[in-house]
This record gives structure tokens, C-alpha cells and sequence, in this order.
């Protein structure tokens, strides 16, 4: 079996290896991480060889912090990170580069169509009628999206909302309030097989699928790391929330992954407080005692227009996993229309959880 994960923010760790009466046989650890001394790489594998095939990441990153040599340094590389490839293997999930990658970028639609496309053309990719594809949203109006878990009331200042023109959509994901504008907001998401994120816990999940747009906004000179659970940060502060759904396959077979990206480029901040309920609990563990400071555009920070900004994202995708045309197709939207009627428009959802 072989897996493969590209650490956050660190290196590709290959592993191949074989189970045999339940525990793992030929272990064979290898990339393009750095370790010292060399003997460490002979601890690694030895430390895996042996261990219950069932034993968790955890558990295998425990066995090799004990084996490894006094001194060993990691650049690149974490034991956790092995333990992940290990479990992906095992799992025998897929990587990024093991699909054609479609790409939708269109004109700007409503909120409520937007959440209803994540649910249709995610579905689509559970039940293999669709690829894997990287959806990059165009905002027709403003909007609060509020996750799906969120109390209504206790998120959303509803005459703020009203004085400010702002439309109230809920999501299918969990997670926080996003307030969006056009021009001023970058969202995208990517609807995956299951099977590319075996074997990661849910947290692994989001760092794992994120780790591309840390690339890309590393190329446009901006140090930024993911931030756990769902934010994505850099030292001026949060300028992206992620949230997932998923969704299982027919029959109750494999199914998808949707991963959406709300990102910053610009910011009317009192708007927004204006129109969310932002409390000092939820600002408790962000180290500011402001919504307003908590927040950082891209705008400022990479001094490019949006349109620029979502073209080298889209780049660097491409460049990485390789990228092709797409097309939300006629029967795709005309179910997302109907669910964007009957579901997400309707104040049953909107208010499900007053």
C-alpha cells in the first residue's frame, strides 16, 4: 500500500507498506523532508515495523518520538505527519494529482443559489457524475451567510441587515457568520472525493485541503498559515474562514467532500459590525478585543486588484494539480435553482435554528 501527505507549511512524506496478521510489514518511509542523523530515517521505519495495523496517527507518531535518536532534528517533517501517511496507505486514499481538476468560475449568482450549487455539484461528485472541481464564486449582492448550526437571532442584527440591504442565507456547513459584499469578497470551494481525505482526522482535513491557497498567497508575498479549526491567518491578522460538509455517496457508499473558503480582499468593517452580533466570547481566543482588528484584507496586504488576486490563485491550483475548463451544466442548475427556491430562500431553513 502507499500513501502520501504534503504536511502544512512542510514536505511530501511517501510511505509504502505492506500488513501482514493484522500489524504493518516493510515499512519504507521516504521524501523530501530534511532529518538528522541519518540513522533516524532506520529508527522511523523500525519504530512502524510491527506496530497493529489499526493503531490511529496518534499512536504511530507516539512510537516514533520513542525510537528516534537524542538530537534528531525535523525540517519539513513531523512524526504526526508520518503517522498521517501511514493512515492514508492504509486507507488507500487518493492524491490531488490522481484527478482531472474542473474548474467553474461564471458570472454572479444570488446567495441562496450559491449554497444550493455547493449542495447540487457536490452531490454530483459523491455519485461520480461530476470530477473534482474548484468552484470561484461572483457575488451578485451582499450577504451574511450564517453556518448551519448558528442561532439566527443571536448572529444576525436583523435591522442592521435590513437598513444595509444585506440578504440572510444559511449554509449546509457548521462554522461562523461571513459577511460578504461584491468586490470586496473571495470565495471558492472545492467539492472532493471522500478518498482524498482518508485517513485525516477532521482537523488534518481542513489544514490539508487549505494548503494549496497558503502557496498561493505565499507567491503573492503574503506569510500565511492555517490557523485550526477553520481560519486561515497571517501575523496582521485573519483574513479567510473555511467550513465543510459531507455528503455520502448513493447507496450510502463513498461519497464527498465540500470545502468552501470565504477570504477578505477588502472590508467595510462598521458594516459588518453593524450587521453581526460579534461577541467578546467569540473574540476571546482570537487575541483582539475587535472584530474590526481581527480582520485584515487582502487588499491591503497584497496591493493587487481582486481580479489579479483570484487569477494567481487559480495559477497556482493549475500549476500544482493541473486544471481544466468547466461549466455548471444545464441539469446541475436547474436542480440548484429549485433547492435555491424550496431550501435556502425559504424562511424554514433561514431561521431552523431561530
Amino acid at each position: 500500500m502507499h500513501g502520501e501527505y504534503k504536511i502544512p507549511g512542510g514536505k511530501l512524506v511517501v510511505v509504502d507498506v505492506d500488513v501482514a496478521d493484522g500489524v504493518l510489514r516493510r515499512v519504507r518511509v521516504a521524501g523530501d523532508f530534511f532529518l538528522e542523523p541519518d540513522e533516524a530515517l532506520d529508527a522511523v521505519n523500525g519504530a512502524l515495523e510491527g506496530a497493529p495495523a489499526e493503531t490511529d496517527a496518534a499512536g504511530l507518531a507516539a512510537r516514533i518520538d520513542a525510537a528516534l535518536p537524542a538530537g534528531t532534528v525535523m525540517y519539513g517533517l513531523t512524526s504526526e505527519g508520518i503517522g498521517i501517511a501511514v493512515r492514508r496507505a492504509l486507507a488507500h486514499a487518493t492524491d490531488w494529482t490522481d484527478y482531472d481538476w474542473q474548474l467553474i468560475h461564471e458570472a454572479p449568482q444570488d446567495p441562496a443559489l450559491h449554497m444550493a450549487l455547493d449542495e447540487v455539484l457536490t452531490a454530483e461528485v459523491a455519485a461520480g457524475n461530476r470530477p473534482p472541481t474548484l468552484r470561484v464564486w461572483e457575488w451578485g449582492r451582499p450577504a451574511v451567510i450564517i453556518g448551519s448550526f448558528q442561532s439566527l437571532r443571536n448572529e444576525v442584527d436583523a435591522e442592521g441587515a435590513r437598513r444595509h440591504g444585506i440578504e440572510v442565507v444559511r449554509r449546509i456547513s457548521g462554522g461562523g457568520a461571513m459577511f460578504v459584499e461584491p468586490g470586496n469578497t473571495i470565495t471558492y470551494s472545492l467539492s472532493v472525493p471522500e478518498s482524498l481525505v482518508q485517513g485525516l482526522s477532521f482537523q488534518d482535513s481542513y489544514a490539508y485541503l487549505d494548503d494549496w491557497v497558503l502557496g498561493a498567497l505565499g507567491d503573492m508575498g503574503i506569510r500565511a498559515w492555517y490557523q485550526p479549526l477553520n481560519d486561515i491567518a497571517t501575523e496582521q491578522g485573519k483574513i479567510a474562514g473555511a467550513a465543510q460538509k459531507r455528503l455520502v455517496g448513493p447507496a450510502g457508499g463513498p461519497g464527498a467532500v465540500l470545502h468552501h473558503v470565504t477570504m477578505a480582499y477588502d472590508i467595510d468593517a462598521d458594516k459588518m459590525v453593524d450587521v453581526l452580533r460579534i461577541g467578546k466570547e467569540k473574540l476571546s481566543d482570537k487575541g483582539t478585543g475587535s472584530a474590526k482588528k481581527r480582520v485584515d484584507p487582502l487588499r491591503r496586504q497584497t496591493g493587487l486588484p481582486r481580479e489579479a488576486v483570484i487569477e494567481r490563485m487559480i495559477a497556482s491550483f493549475r500549476e500544482r494539480y493541473g486544471l481544466g475548463p468547466g461549466k455548471v451544466t444545464d441539469e446541475e442548475l436547474s436542480r440548484a435553482t429549485e433547492l435555491a427556491r424550496a431550501k435556502f430562500s425559504s424562511p424554514e431553513w433561514t431561521a431552523r435554528v431561530p
